[in-house]
């Protein structure tokens, strides 16, 4: 609160010729006026007098009941209220040496001075509405820990995942994507079971809608947590992976999934066509409003390996480089990014993430659809060992990363983060 001094009768001895109202006696001789943290020195005979703007002792200065003119008169006339002195400029360490002032016209350094100047110039904001919440379920009762992604479970569908989901909705995440842990048993080289309208996730989905209608379900679209061979689609004797075969079933899982309640079918399996094929299936069966989103530039990265463990579907045998994108490569994403918005995808993902900002500024650049990024397991992982290891600072790293990925362009972040996050940006501590 600022305080105002008029020159106004009173009781109090003149200081430097001028009578301060409301000043008190004080001790020394010197007149300080603190002013916030800034105190003001000037040199005084006999009396010190203690002028604070956030003084509290005997409640704010009285009005003197003058109107707006008789105010304004008054300052006309030449009695101006007295204001706190300018503070006076912060001294140097000893031993600064003494400059003149570069003849800079413009200094960048001016709009990141304070907390404040910094918030009103952020480019770059995020929120718990940009988060979707990756969730692993499973068969089971009971929430299994996965050891290679530490604070991460395979939740069990009718338990777990239903207050996984509560305490995500209670900080503003509303989206969540749901990845199966399948029973070896109903496995399968044509991986059927991905289309069962029963299965494990249709029932998951069923569930959430049924408890919380608004709630925002992803669905991934790929055969390999169905596969017997942990592949992405059929594999053939010679360990070709079969497109338009693969395609064929991954358009009855995406009914599937949308018949059970799913908002957006997200196809990660990289065949080519596939997003024309899945909009022409899901359009035929009445799915108009379903949405997909393509797993458009997915790299054949080494970050995913704790989410293989999570779900058991590492490939039996080979690598998944014939499908899925060489990292070395740039160009070859807007391929991808204009076959599948000609084919009618409605967002755009790039994964993994962080590695990949370059990959999300292109298509951001090119394309007007909405781009998604995948903050993958690995990337997961690496912060949070780094933390436990005290290496890093685990929510400022977090954070810094979320951040990134929104500044080079992504407008929703598929990330394991999520709850911890929007924890964090609620003001929780946890």
């Amino acid at each position: 609160m600022a305080s105002s001094i008029f020159n106004a009768p009173c009781t109090v001895p003149a200081v430097n010729g001028k009578n301060y109202f409301g000043l008190k006696p004080a001790v020394n001789n010197d007149l300080r006026f603190d002013v916030g943290k800034t105190t003001s020195i000037i040199g005084c005979p006999k009396r010190v007098f203690t002028v604070r703007a956030s003084e509290k002792k005997d409640g704010p200065l009285k009005k003197l009941g003058l109107n707006d003119a008789e105010c304004e008169a008054a300052v006309v006339a030449g009695n101006v209220p007295e204001a706190p002195p300018v503070p006076p400029r912060p001294a140097a360490p000893a031993g600064t040496p003494a400059v003149p002032s570069l003849p800079l016209s413009r200094r960048p350094r001016r709009n990141r001075k304070s907390p404040a100047m910094r918030a009103s110039f952020q480019e770059t904001s995020i929120a718990p509405a940009n988060f979707v919440y990756p969730l692993f379920i499973h068969e089971g009762e009971e929430d299994t820990p996965i050891g290679a992604m530490p604070g991460c479970y395979r939740l069990g569908w009718r338990h777990g995942l239903v207050e996984e989901v509560a305490k995500a909705r209670d900080v503003g995440v509303n989206s969540i994507v749901l990845f199966p842990k399948v029973p070896d048993g109903l496995k399968s080289p044509t991986g059927d079971e991905a289309y069962n309208d029963n299965g494990l996730v249709p029932r998951a989905i069923r569930l959430l809608k049924d408890k919380y209608p608004d709630l925002v379900i992803y669905t991934d679209v790929a055969l390999d947590p169905y596969s017997s061979d942990g592949h992405d689609g059929i594999v053939r004797e010679d360990g070709v992976i079969m497109n338009d075969e693969t395609v064929y079933q991954l358009c009855k899982q995406a009914v599937s999934q949308a018949r059970a309640g799913a908002d957006v079918v997200s196809p990660s399996d990289m065949m080519d066509g596939r997003i024309g094929a899945i909009r022409k299936a899901l359009d035929a069966e009445g799915f108009q409003h379903v949405s997909i989103m393509s797993y458009t530039a997915k790299y054949a990265s080494s970050f995913y390996g704790p989410f293989r463990e999570a779900l058991e579907s590492n490939p039996r045998f080979g690598d998944k480089k014939t499908y899925q994108m060489n990292p070395a490569n740039y160009r070859e994403a807007l391929v991808e990014a204009h076959e599948d918005e000609s084919e009618g995808a409605d967002i755009l993902l790039v994964k993994p993430g962080l590695p990949y900002l370059d990959i999300i500024r292109l298509l951001r650049d090119k394309s007007p659809l909405p781009i998604a990024a995948y903050q993958v397991s690995g990337e997961y992982s690496m912060i949070k060992a780094g933390g436990v290891l005290k290496m890093i600072d685990e929510e400022r790293v977090m954070m810094e990363s979320l951040t990134c990925l929104r500044r080079a362009g992504a407008d929703i972040i598929l990330t394991y983060f999520a709850l911890q996050a929007a924890r964090c940006l609620c003001g929780e501590k946890r």
